[in-house]
């Protein structure tokens, strides 16, 4: 297709030392640049989450961050972190901006942070891009602004949002699926295995749950409850990286009790390198989903599962109905229940050989960036 002179909005170092998260946006960002396409990107942030009274934008946490991230990856010209309300930036200057959005063809804009019409009005294709299926459109329902106003394309990577077999709103709005790519070249075949066992990188409270026609949608904490005695009877160590506040001192104890191996995940997964080091360096992935995922069939597929599979180790990953979507079996085993999981556990400890070349060529023929993101501009432009 076309060489695209494309926007991409989203979160680098908003919330600093989460390497996953940073991964998620860059994906995209070097995934179209690989393309060949003219890509300049954009982090939008609020004022009083990274400015400590008495410091600029520039001396932020955050801006230290994204410099790093940035510069890792020789993006630094061509992005730009902005405080919002102001044309305070660190990287491109806020009129440079402004040259780049008036000559855009597409703004991709995850999860909607690019909140500034002054930048983005004049892109002729403006796409929001759902990271968070169903919480998305139950907030949006609910009358939360969410930042689908002033988009004229809608993309989610809930591959089962608007089918008849999940009962997640839609908003009124057309929903484009898609998976989430993974840059190959940036994520080779691991080599040798640092932490032996199935491992994660995990929020036990991420956000919000939200509750729509009767129905809770929970967080990663709700799952984790209900599979707590998997590693008890599990044929693999089991390995969580997990971001828990530590008074959640019951369900600490609980896990610990129960045999799973926290670890620190500023430590193992604090920086892009430190979370590719963790992910590859891992036997495989026991990928826990968010309730709310779970409970809504919505089909989202993590993008660090992917990142796994990329990695050439096998996923055992909670089924979100993104089973209907993807090949199953062999390097991703789809699990409902603590017995499914036990089963796709001792299949990965069985024949690690042949799910770790199954988990690669998976990543190659359905995550691919190149394949990936050249559909979606396909389906938006």
């Amino acid at each position: 297709m076309a060489r695209l002179r494309i926007v991409v909005g989203g979160m680098l170092a908003g919330v600093p030392g989460q390497g996953g998260a940073t991964w998620a946006v860059l994906q995209y960002v070097l995934g179209l640049r690989e393309l060949g396409h003219k890509v300049c990107f954009v982090e939008r942030v609020d004022p009083a989450g990274v400015l400590p009274r008495g410091t600029s934008l520039g001396q932020s946490l955050s801006a230290a961050y994204f410099r790093n991230v940035t510069r890792a990856h020789d993006l630094d010209a061509d992005c730009a972190l902005l405080l919002a309300g102001t044309h305070d930036t660190v990287g491109a200057t806020y009129a440079q901006l402004q040259r780049r959005c008036q000559q855009a063809d597409v703004l991709l804009d995850l999860s909607g942070l690019l909140a500034d019409e002054e930048l983005t009005a004049a892109i002729p294709e403006r796409v929001f891009v759902d990271l968070d299926p169903a919480f998305t459109q139950c907030w949006h329902d609910q009358g939360i602004d969410v930042g689908l106003s002033g988009h004229t394309r809608f993309v989610t990577v809930g591959l089962a949002i608007g089918d008849g077999n999940c009962p997640v709103p839609t908003c009124g709005v057309d929903w484009i699926t898609t998976l989430q790519p993974v840059v190959l070249s940036a994520w080779p075949t691991g080599q040798n295995v640092a932490h032996d066992g199935l491992t994660t990188v995990a929020n036990w409270r991420g956000y919000g749950s939200v509750t729509h026609e009767g129905v809770h949608y929970g967080q990663k904490a709700h799952s984790l409850r209900e599979l707590i005695a998997l590693p008890e009877r599990s044929q693999e160590p089991l390995v969580l990286a997990l971001e828990i506040h530590p008074d959640e001192q019951r369900d600490i104890a609980a896990l610990r009790g129960h045999g799973w191996q926290l670890v620190d995940p500023v430590e193992v997964a604090g920086t892009p390198q430190a979370y590719q080091r963790f992910v590859q360096g891992s036997k495989g992935e026991i990928g826990v989903a968010k309730s709310g995922y779970v409970r809504s069939r919505c089909g989202w597929f993590s993008d660090r599962s992917a990142c796994y599979l990329a990695s050439g180790r096998p996923v055992v990953a909670q089924d979100t109905g993104f089973s209907r979507f993807l090949p199953t079996g062999d390097g991703l085993l789809a699990f409902s229940g603590e017995e499914q999981a036990l089963r796709a556990i001792a299949s990965v400890h069985r024949d690690h050989d042949r799910h770790r070349r199954a988990a690669r060529a998976l990543a190659e023929e359905h995550f691919a960036s190149g394949r990936v993101l050249t559909r979606l501009l396909e389906a938006v432009t």
